[in-house]
């Protein structure tokens, strides 16, 4: 028996290395299915079949992507790859800058490539892996293909299934079990639909605002710098706005001068707060906040454990078992103490609310998990229609 177990448990650990790039594509598709599902259950409201609704949002949503870059893609390549290619132009601006004010001799970009023969042993080694690495770029694409149609399979086929597959699923489960899991299910829809959804129209008006602004200004490269804002800004937690607004402001200042530069950082700050009080509220309403530092460090963790997917993917995951959490545990009082507040200042409600110093946002927060635990109460009622 130990041997058949130390075979089980090799079989299984070899198998899951193997599997890793499906179990990824599934769970990428999984949440596409979670954030498309809202928009097929309101189509199966107004009569369509479920299938021919599953295939209209999921080719709608390729439609609208594939027409984004038609309109933007060509414009966006070009001032992409000139802004790559101003780089040594941006260093030596910014190498002149800081010599002239702070006294500081920076190496020139030459000496920066040049250095112990790096930019000559980098050009061998280039010309050399080039041959080899046709293959590999060959069998690179054709894994892209692969893995872009088995989620587009995966995905159309959770959300052409849905009550079929959730039946599928509790048929196996007692009844108090079934309820448990179609009401996590539930949490699971829509704080991840909410949450994908709130962040890519924050993105969208970011993007777009701040192109029309760069535009005005005549700052170069807007279409490219606009798009980093935008997605940056939304999806990097705590520091993306400060990322996402520096990059424009260097590029201004860089090839346009210092006014530029500050009315581009006036846009950027001026515009987050507009965000911040109208356009999030707004947008946001349904969708799960999280802590700031909170967000940062699962984003950091799971970057470091599954890679740039896994960053991407960290935001939704935490929302969810935040979601789950505020459900199904329970909230006290909080006692009297000293600890709980700063001097002349009420408690904090909880680690969310933790230096926000917005009633509002306190309020808007505090709604959202009353509504979590409004729709674990009512998941019943909801399922008995049957296109939940």
């Amino acid at each position: 028996m130990t041997g058949v177990a130390v075979f089980v448990g090799i079989f299984v650990w070899y198998a899951i290395g193997t599997l890793e790039g499906l179990g990824v594509n599934i769970l990428i598709a999984f949440f596409i299915a979670l954030a498309l599902e809202p928009i097929v259950v309101w189509l199966v409201r107004h009569g369509w079949r479920r299938g021919a609704a599953a295939a209209t949002a999921l080719l709608g949503g390729l439609v609208l992507v594939v027409g984004v870059f038609a309109l933007f893609g060509n414009l966006f390549v070009q001032q992409l790859v000139q802004l790559v290619q101003s780089i040594p132009d941006l260093y030596a601006t910014v190498r002149t800058f800081v010599t002239e004010r702070f006294d500081v001799d920076m190496p020139t970009s030459d000496e920066l490539l040049s250095s112990d023969g790096l930019l000559e042993q980098g050009l061998s080694q280039f010309g050399g892996d080039v041959a080899s690495g046709a293959l590999v770029v060959g069998s690179t694409i054709i894994g892209v293909i692969f893995a872009f149609l088995t989620i587009m399979l995966v995905t159309y086929y959770l959300l052409a299934a849905g009550p079929r597959f959730r039946v599928a699923i509790c048929r196996w489960l007692t009844p108090n079990r079934q309820q448990e899991v179609l009401r996590l299910w539930e949490i699971t829809q829509v704080k991840v639909s909410d949450f994908i959804s709130s962040r890519i129209v924050l993105a969208a008006l970011s993007s777009v605002f701040t192109f029309v602004f760069l535009l005005i200004v005549g700052t170069d490269y807007a279409l490219p710098l606009s798009v980093f804002v935008g997605v940056v800004s939304q999806f990097v937690p705590t520091i993306g706005t400060y990322i996402g607004g520096a990059l424009p402001v260097v590029v201004a200042l860089t090839s346009q001068g210092l006014p530029q530069a500050l009315a581009v950082l006036i846009f950027i700050v001026a515009y987050q707060q507009v965000e911040n009080l109208y356009f999030s509220p707004k947008v946001s309403a349904r969708a799960l906040e999280m802590n700031p530092a909170v967000s940062f460090v699962v984003v950091l963790a799971f970057g470091a454990v599954f890679g740039p997917l896994g960053a991407f993917l960290s935001l939704p995951i935490a929302a969810t078992i935040q979601a789950v959490a505020n459900t199904y545990i329970q909230r006290h009082e909080l006692v009297d103490s000293h600890m709980l507040h700063d001097p002349g200042q009420p408690p904090a409600d909880g680690p969310d609310d933790e230096g926000d110093g917005d009633d509002a946002r306190a309020r808007r927060r505090r709604a959202n998990r009353k509504a979590d635990r409004d729709a674990a109460r009512t998941v019943d009622e909801r399922h008995a229609d049957g296109i939940e």
